[in-house]
């Protein structure tokens, strides 16, 4: 028999809060209602090591996902929330000496979106996962997703039409200059046991938070729409945080009180060398009151 030299008692007696692997890449097939995508996937995943144990036993990990992956073969995959939370419980089985466990999951996802002029284009977007919990405490599961889109800065626009207040005029409803930033947002939803929430309409909620959606592929008269229609609707970053949250409200009324939310947004700039950043992590009880 060889030495298990990972189960050796530790030399100095720290407890780690997360030893695991990461960027393991896999593909997974999710099956919804509507249908079935294949997903490039990349998976980080952890337990806690106690201070009496040296190291963790990190081919269990591999073996962990390689399994339930298999057993997704007779019984599809129905969000990467559940997948996450099936590789976590079996962590607890494979690593007795574990008190918690979590799984991160990323994937590239696409979807049809129609540009100004009603061209259709595969639009890029990631949808995350994560299941983390105590043994014998449940677990929680999260669905989340990024999207890029496009903010004009509120506070250029009335800067440049104060400093140009009697010398140009604007003709009807034509917005006035203003600087631009490429927007980074992301919403993650705990999704609680017997609910379901579409990463699609997390996508949704997202696309309509930006003072625009942003476009893959833009011929002129689409460039001048969507530059107009941004500058109709400027935007700090803190606006878009609060825009999503209000549009979770909005749309997730029947999901309870404790589920946690988390929105992040940064506004890569375009006349500063730093970036703009706002968040808000919170429950619907929070936002609710």
């Amino acid at each position: 028999m060889l030495t298990d030299v990972q189960g050796r008692k530790s030399l100095n007696g720290f407890k780690l809060t997360r030893v695991g692997v990461t960027d393991v890449k896999k593909q997974v097939t999710v099956q919804r209602d509507y249908g079935s995508s294949c997903l490039n996937c990349v998976i980080d995943i952890f337990v806690d090591l106690p201070s009496t144990q040296r190291g963790s036993h990190l081919s269990r990990n591999l073996e962990v996902i390689a399994e339930v992956l298999e057993m997704s073969v007779s019984r599809p995959v129905s969000g990467l929330e559940a997948l996450a939370g099936d590789i976590c419980q079996m962590l607890f089985e494979r690593h007795e000496y574990a008190s918690y466990a979590e799984v991160n999951i990323a994937a590239d996802y696409f979807l049809d979106r129609s540009g100004p002029s009603g061209r259709i284009s595969k639009e890029p977007f990631k949808l995350m996962a994560k299941a983390s919990g105590k043994r014998g405490k449940g677990m929680r599961k999260m669905i989340g997703a990024q999207a890029i889109g496009m903010t004009a800065c509120p506070c250029a626009m009335e800067t440049i039409r104060d400093s140009v207040k009697g010398n140009v005029s604007f003709q009807g409803d034509f917005p006035v200059i203003s600087h631009n930033q490429r927007n980074v947002s992301t919403l993650m939803i705990e999704v609680p046991g017997r609910f379901e929430v579409e990463a699609n309409d997390l996508i949704d909620i997202l696309e309509q938070s930006f003072s625009s959606p942003t476009f893959e592929i833009l011929k002129r008269s689409d460039e001048a729409t969507v530059v107009i229609n941004a500058h109709r609707n400027p935007k700090f970053v803190e606006d878009v945080v609060r825009d999503i949250l209000t549009k979770v409200l909005e749309k997730y009324q029947d999901l309870p009180d404790e589920v946690e939310v988390t929105v992040r947004s940064e506004s890569q700039e375009s006349i500063h060398k730093h970036n703009a950043f706002a968040e808000r992590v919170t429950s619907l009880k929070e936002l609710r009151e």
